[in-house]
């Protein structure tokens, strides 16, 4: 792929280097994607935002990982919005899309007229990365602190894996023609190329102690951190949602001289992996008694996926691991 191409750029993360500076990072639109997971629940606007921007996040973030893994961000607060949850599905075969969804808990009284980040209090954001059967889990977290979740995403690069990184992102509803509203997104991530042993400065210079971007970055690239970070300063929200600008025209008028190479492109879609036999499957552990308590008065168990809003209503007499035994298998 060129510089030159012109490819359909909503609901795609396009990977790229910086090869004069060392650094990597990936270009990420969403619209889409954004409208299937917000559609599915009547959030009011503060959380509407959260819940952009850690999509957003998830899926700069979770273009790295390999084929069938599963990327999950998650922030778990004190505050209004007590948790926000999103997961990004590695595509299964090489060439076929990654799939995200996510979700928000809250208390609507508690919510202020404060800024978006305003609605979380204390607590921790935290990356989980599921390898697959038989592998397991990584987990790193980091305090929710800096003002936003692409702040706390960057401390927790800095802090966790040492990889000086920033963020830069913008969303919202555009009204199309007719009146329709419709939710555009984008945002770039760079990072600095790994070395070895990078210099640390001492005890870090990010809010509450811990280590941010710069305190991460060697003295011998510093020049070349700074330098790209002012140019990535430029950007205004336009040229990151699109869509007049292709993410290929933003890397070349924002960092010509920096030899930006691209490469393949991942497309990304809205995707729930919820199912009738998952739930069933979940329901398997209880005992008959425990099934009769979960049925409502018009005999029926039911179940709503808190990401997709799918709901299920299934016959109690066919769940639990009584309801799996034959007929000689009486306890």
């Amino acid at each position: 792929m060129t510089i030159g191409s012109k490819l359909a750029w909503d609901d795609v993360v396009l990977p790229f280097q910086l090869d004069n500076s060392d650094m990597r990072g990936r270009v990420a639109r969403l619209d889409g994607v954004l409208d299937g997971i917000l559609k599915q629940h009547d959030y009011p606007p503060q959380v509407e935002a959260l819940v952009a921007e850690m999509a957003l996040l998830t899926a700069l973030i979770g273009q790295t990982i390999k084929l069938r893994w599963k990327l999950s961000l998650q922030v778990q607060s004190k505050g209004a919005v007590r948790m926000i949850a999103t997961d990004y599905f590695g595509p299964q075969k090489e060439g076929e899309p990654a799939r995200i969804r996510a979700y928000a808990s809250y208390d609507a009284d508690r919510l202020s007229a404060g800024a978006p980040f305003d609605q979380i209090g204390e607590g921790y954001f935290a990356i989980l990365i599921d390898q697959g059967k038989g592998m397991a889990p990584y987990q790193g977290i980091t305090p929710l602190s800096g003002g936003s979740l692409s702040s706390c995403a960057e401390a927790y690069f800095a802090q966790s894996e040492q990889l000086p990184t920033r963020f830069s992102l913008s969303f919202g509803k555009s009204t199309e023609r007719g009146g329709a509203e419709h939710w555009r997104a984008g945002g770039i991530m760079l990072q600095h190329m790994p070395k070895a042993s990078p210099h640390v400065s001492g005890g870090g210079s990010g809010e509450g102690g811990l280590l941010n971007a710069a305190d991460v970055v060697s003295d011998n690239n510093r020049d070349d951190w700074n330098r790209v970070n002012i140019l990535l300063d430029t950007v205004d929200d336009l040229e990151l949602i699109g869509p007049s600008v292709t993410s290929t025209d933003l890397l070349v008028r924002l960092f010509h001289e920096e030899q930006p190479r691209v490469f393949d492109a991942q497309a990304v879609r809205f995707g729930c992996t919820c199912s009738e036999d998952r739930v069933r499957q979940s329901l398997s552990i209880y005992s008959a008694k425990d099934i009769e308590k979960m049925t409502t008065e018009e005999g029926r168990v039911t179940a709503d996926c808190q990401f997709c809003g799918a709901h299920y209503d299934l016959d109690p007499a066919t769940l639990g691991f009584e309801a799996t035994k034959g007929p000689d298998e009486g306890e």
